[in-house]
Parts: C-alpha cells; sequence; structure tokens
C-alpha cells in the first residue's frame, strides 16, 4: 500500500486504495485505426469538425493517438493508453519508421529520387536521409513508397513539393514493423498478440540503442 504518493506508484507492484477500495489498473491496449480523409486526428474539436473520436467512440478504454496524421492524409493510425509506447514511438531521438504510398503529379525521375532520398532543405532543416522507389506510373502520375524516420509536420508532402510533385494523395502504410491491414477505412481494430509483440521488440531495441 502506497502512503507517499510523492514517491511515485508502480502499479505492477503497489496498491492503490481510495477509500478502502483497490484500484484495479487499466489494462494496456493497442488500437489500429484506418483513418479516412477529412478527420483531424485529435480527440476534441472546438469548431466542431469531424475527429478521430467519432470513428473510436465504440473503444471501451480510453486511448490516444500516437502522433498524428493530417487532415488530408489517410491510413495507419496507431492508438493507445499506454504513455511509454507513445512516447517511444513518437520522440524524434527513437527515429521510428514510418512508411507512405504518395500519388504525386508528373512523372518522377531518378534525379528526384536520389534528392528525396539524400535529405530535402526545409524550411524547418533538412530532412534525413528517406528510402523512396516508385510503385507504378499513370500518365500524369507516380505512385511512391516512402520511408522516413522523422515526423516534420506535413514532411512528406512538403518533401515531394520541393522536387517539384505536389501531392495528390497521400495514406500511411505502416508504423515500424505494424502494417495497415484487415480494417476499412474509417474503422478499427485491436493489434494481434504478434503486432504487440513486433512493437515491444521494437522499443526495447529503441531503449538499448538509446542507452537507457
Amino acid at each position: 500500500v502506497v502512503s507517499n504518493v510523492r514517491r511515485g506508484i508502480d502499479p505492477e507492484t503497489d496498491e492503490i486504495l481510495v477509500d478502502g477500495k483497490r484500484v484495479e489498473p487499466e489494462s494496456k491496449v493497442y488500437v489500429m485505426l484506418n483513418k479516412p480523409k477529412g478527420y483531424l486526428t485529435t480527440m476534441y474539436d472546438p469548431h466542431g469538425r469531424r475527429t478521430i473520436s467519432e470513428l473510436v467512440e465504440d473503444i471501451p478504454q480510453r486511448v490516444f493517438p500516437v502522433g498524428r496524421l493530417d487532415k488530408d492524409t489517410e491510413g495507419l493510425l496507431l492508438m493507445t493508453n499506454d504513455g511509454e509506447v507513445t512516447y517511444r514511438l513518437t520522440h524524434p531521438r527513437f527515429g521510428v519508421e514510418k512508411t507512405y504510398h504518395a500519388v504525386v503529379s508528373g512523372i518522377v525521375t531518378d534525379e528526384a529520387l536520389e534528392k528525396l532520398c539524400a535529405g530535402i532543405e526545409l524550411s524547418d532543416g533538412v530532412t534525413s536521409p528517406a528510402e523512396v522507389r516508385v510503385l507504378s506510373n499513370q500518365e500524369n502520375s507516380t505512385c511512391l513508397e516512402i520511408r522516413i524516420g522523422e515526423g516534420k509536420k506535413r514532411q512528406v508532402r512538403r518533401m515531394c513539393s520541393a522536387v517539384g510533385h505536389e501531392v495528390i494523395e497521400l495514406k500511411r502504410v505502416a508504423v515500424a514493423a505494424v502494417v495497415l491491414r484487415d480494417v476499412s477505412p474509417g474503422e478499427w481494430r485491436y493489434l494481434t498478440p504478434e503486432e504487440v509483440s513486433q512493437l515491444q521488440d521494437l522499443l526495447s531495441g529503441s531503449a538499448a540503442g538509446s542507452g537507457e
């Protein structure tokens, strides 16, 4: 039983009582949401715009987004009530890789690909090296797969614009080893035990690599 709350509480070992009744810690949950376009990545908007909270209101636990996708970007958004996982997946020091599929205007040249891979100078600094490859070409557009390990604001859109190719459609398809699958746009599901294990393995590796 903890009598001095200022020393901190370990829910795994400490017994917490309120008015003599034991408080059970909330179980950790991990959710995959396939975010559609048109929704803000926030649980509340004072202007009454659509938010992702409308899509996950039937989740029994209170969960929050891990990072964000802008209003016009769709795809994989992880949500959880695990603060440590959120921190490690979003803090720049850990460089967790995110994968996007971007349909851009025009036919992307090898020169433009090399620039995207090497790093692009943006207003808030040069982007880190990225992995970029062409998935397909249409008459006036190109579909790219872009993997980045950082998260500057609207980074993929700004990178592509900097080399002369505006983003037409953008979808995040993976965060680290967790891949968007088996969930339709606007729907969600809990991560499988295997996917949770993949996250835990990643975070363990991040902790070791950061010297923690």
